[in-house]
């Protein structure tokens, strides 16, 4: 048995924060996107980054490596559950007025086919398919580097003012 580390490095989270809530949500992960403001800390742990933003449209690409893994020697459900959750809600995010904020009300996911770290980086894509002003509903999936479906989601979001 070899025992393996890994070092995660991330920036408090309260500052940008509140950044947001004064920015139009497109501008703010448009900001993130450019290195301009800190991601979020679970980017951090999933090696998760953003590829594109666009109003409703949102795409992410992660890492998989063996600190993902379930004990049967593949990607945890977690992983897939925490990418499609994020970029789900990026999605729903990226519509959104300043002064307004969402969180995940429900997220279903469908796990096609397993991840491994011989699977290499995904891309996860989100896109609203309709926004509101109390709630909005997003769906997504995660493809390997060859565009094979690796699972999918759907997401209900509340949206409300901060």
């Amino acid at each position: 048995m070899s025992e393996k580390s890994r070092t995660i490095t991330w920036t408090d989270p309260l500052p940008q924060a509140a950044a947001a809530r004064t920015m139009s949500g497109v501008d703010y992960l448009r900001a993130i996107l450019k290195g301009e403001i800190p991601g979020a800390p679970i980017a951090a742990h999933l090696g998760m980054g953003f590829v594109s933003v666009e109003p409703g449209d949102v795409v992410f690409t992660a890492v998989p490596d063996e600190s993902h893994y379930n004990p049967i020697g593949s990607v945890h459900g977690g992983f897939y559950a925490t990418l499609l959750d994020s970029v789900c809600g990026c999605a729903v995010h990226s519509t959104l007025p300043a002064g307004q904020a969402y969180t995940s009300l429900e997220i279903k996911v469908s796990f096609l086919r397993p991840i491994t770290v011989d699977t290499g980086p995904v891309t996860a894509h989100g896109w609203v398919t309709k926004p509101g002003s109390r709630a909005a509903f997003a769906e997504g999936d995660i493809r390997d580097a060859g565009g094979r479906l690796l699972a999918t989601a759907s997401s209900a979001c509340a949206v409300f003012p901060v």
